[in-house]
């Protein structure tokens, strides 16, 4: 956790501007936080709604990641990031947020376009949490519910990243500045469409699109929005790290997976098909 980043951030208790003394969070009125050893720290204030990812689940993704399956995404993100975000205008910059931005991936290519910002990463799993504080020097990770209050500062953030990741509309309006950005990524029908079938993963819903702008219809107002598509060539090792590290793990489990992984072609080539849409909030 970097003291730089500490400004940006709000006691969950209380709301209240947060200092950092000795390696511990406080508050005015004296809730602290003790910053792990692994360099995250703790902010979430109560039970989540949601199970978080486990260690397993986080292991996966960081290999698959690692593998660059998932580069083409990270590249299209910092591109419309750098196209989208407002001109510096001096004074502070304000920070790039990542909403349950796992292990920081993403994030880190991200951040290497804002070399003046602080980057805070949210995620409700603290071993999505240990990984992300090492993404990258400028990013600090905070555990955290996204579908809760966030415990960042009104207007704190001149950039903010939800990649595949659940997200609260009236939130992320709430800590993003007048003249920031919103970049959300969402997986299309199409998306892994040959594992899908393959191995009976969960399927995306035909009127993501539509219904992820109508949530933000309130909030937000589109300025740009990119449909990307290409193929990746996965072997038998790769698939069950890209099972094992979403929302496929709660449901996929044992030997009828393994089985159904080595009937397929090896290499694999499975398509990946997303939406990249940025917005700007309403006034």
């Amino acid at each position: 956790m970097r003291k730089e980043a500490v400004r940006y951030l709000r006691c969950p208790h209380c709301s209240g501007a947060m200092a950092m003394t000795d390696g511990t969070l406080r508050c005015p009125l004296g809730h602290s936080f003790d910053v792990a050893k692994q360099g995250y720290v703790n902010l979430l204030p109560a039970a989540a709604r949601f199970s978080a990812d486990t260690a397993a689940m986080v292991a996966a993704r960081a290999d698959f990641l690692a593998a660059g399956h998932y580069a083409p995404i990270a590249e299209a993100l910092a591109t419309l990031a750098r196209a989208t975000a407002p001109a510096p205008t001096g004074g502070d910059p304000g920070c790039v947020v990542d909403i349950g931005g796992g292990t920081g991936y993403h994030h880190a290519r991200v951040m290497a376009e804002f070399p003046g910002h602080e980057g805070i990463l949210l995620d409700i799993s603290k071993f999505a949490a240990r990984r992300a504080a090492r993404a990258h020097p400028r990013i600090s990770a905070v555990v955290a519910d996204a579908w809760d209050g966030l415990p960042i500062a009104d207007g704190a953030a001149s950039v903010v990243l939800n990649v595949f990741a659940p997200r609260n509309p009236a939130e992320l309006r709430r800590i993003l500045r007048p003249e920031g950005v919103l970049l959300v990524v969402t997986p299309r029908p199409d998306h892994l469409r040959e594992l899908v079938e393959a191995l009976g993963l969960l399927r995306v819903d035909e009127q993501k699109d539509e219904r992820l702008a109508d949530r933000f219809s309130a909030y937000f107002t589109e300025v740009a929005r990119e449909r990307s598509r290409n193929t990746m060539a996965l072997d038998h090792k790769a698939v069950p790290r890209l099972v094992g590290m979403g929302p496929n793990a709660w449901h996929q489990h044992g030997e009828r997976l393994e089985e159904r992984i080595a009937s397929l072609p090896e290499p694999c080539e499975v398509t990946v098909s997303i939406t990249l849409t940025a917005y700007r909030p309403l006034v």
